[in-house]
């Protein structure tokens, strides 16, 4: 009898066939929920606090997905960052219902209500498009906008290349569009700095360390990220923040603001809290642990265009921005159908949430030229 090893090659190969026909599935009837999520949850409910939002739970490829949904009309599916909730989208949710859209923003996988599967390697980006697509399919919809910021701009860009037939357009934030999700040379862990002090906070995130300090004080977690990250923190290296994507190899990078910036209140902080309370950063920082492998298993489609339209919105003074510049230059080869950037003076990494009333308007511009 032949020896029944497997490389890892072998291991990826039917990662992909299993990942990729999620994305690609025709509907099916929901599947149960995965172990180690958020446990029974009412179907629906409204929060007093947003009593306008409705919130459900949705059975999708396999998981349970909690959604905040306003509004009647054309589908646009809101992809939230790293470490956000459906929360970052709170000003686009009553814009985009106003202006006449159905506005839905998931909690992605491992994040705030969402199923948190217990497997690593349930947290590849193709498992999120699969999660997209038949979000799309659960809402009884055909078709959808999907648009992202951070980590959902890259599920929204790759969501968009590989189903166009489902996503008619592409809303990103922060992030260029890149082939295979994470650029081309090779494995994208290989290629990312270190020195003897620091290594790219992409590193850092895959790291137990990470996960330890991130969760150790919730409150003093988000306070710092969302200030030293957004546009009203000085230079980095005054802030205690990422330097060109760098992050101390000790850790150490997570300060606590005297005072929020004006654009986020001590009240957000609250929801943030109380939603990786629930979560934990396992789940959160596993997309960051499957970069190689989403990497490995997007390579069918190297070099592939978006060809739906295409809008880029990013703030001037986000870490991202100057990480990727290069990228965001030529990122319209890619994407012949991109509109031209906008970028807002000023702001940082927090683009919807730090320059709400901007990114409102030129989301619904958009919208409304398709």
């Amino acid at each position: 009898m032949p020896d029944a090893t497997f490389s890892r090659r072998d291991v990826l190969w039917a990662g992909a066939a299993l990942s990729v026909g999620a994305a690609f599935a025709e509907p099916l009837k929901a599947a149960a929920a995965q172990p180690g999520g958020s446990g029974p949850e009412l179907e629906s409910w409204v929060d007093s606090a947003m009593p306008e939002v409705t919130h459900r739970m949705i059975e999708t490829n396999g998981i349970r997905l909690h959604v905040a949904e306003q509004g009647e009309g054309p589908l646009i599916i809101l992809c939230h960052g790293f470490p956000e909730c459906w929360y970052s989208w709170r000003h686009q949710l009553g814009a985009l219902a106003k202006a006449g859209f159905r506005a839905v923003a998931p909690d992605l996988r491992g994040y705030g209500r969402s199923d948190r599967p217990a497997e690593v390697e349930k947290y590849t980006i193709l498992h999120n498009i699969g999660d997209m697509v038949s979000l799309v399919d659960a809402l009884n919809a055909k078709q959808a906008v999907i648009a992202g910021h951070d980590i959902g701009a890259a599920i929204a860009w790759q969501t968009a290349l590989l189903r166009p037939d489902r996503f008619r357009a592409v809303i990103a934030s922060s992030p260029p569009f890149r082939s295979r999700g994470f650029g081309e040379p090779g494995p994208p862990t290989t290629l990312m700095p270190r020195t003897k002090d620091a290594v790219f906070y992409q590193l850092y995130f895959q790291t137990a360390e990470a996960e330890a300090a991130l969760g150790q004080d919730l409150r003093r977690t988000f306070r710092s990220m969302f200030y030293s990250l957004s546009g009203d923190s000085p230079p980095p290296a005054e802030a205690g923040g990422f330097v060109a994507g760098m992050v101390p190899r000790n850790g150490d990078f997570l300060t606590n603001p005297v005072s929020l910036p004006s654009w986020i209140t001590e009240s957000d902080i609250d929801v943030y809290v109380e939603a990786f309370t629930r979560s934990g950063f396992r789940g959160p920082l596993n997309w960051w642990r499957n970069i190689d492998r989403s990497w490995e298993l997007m390579a069918a489609f190297s070099q592939a265009v978006v060809t739906v339209p295409a809008l880029y919105i990013a703030g001037d003074h986000d870490i991202i921005v100057e990480v990727f510049q290069p990228i965001i230059a030529k990122q319209s080869a890619m994407v012949p159908k991109l509109r031209p950037a906008i970028m807002l003076p000023g702001c940082g990494h927090w683009t919807q949430q730090e320059r709400a009333p901007q990114v409102n308007a030129a989301m619904i511009d958009f919208l409304r030229s398709l």
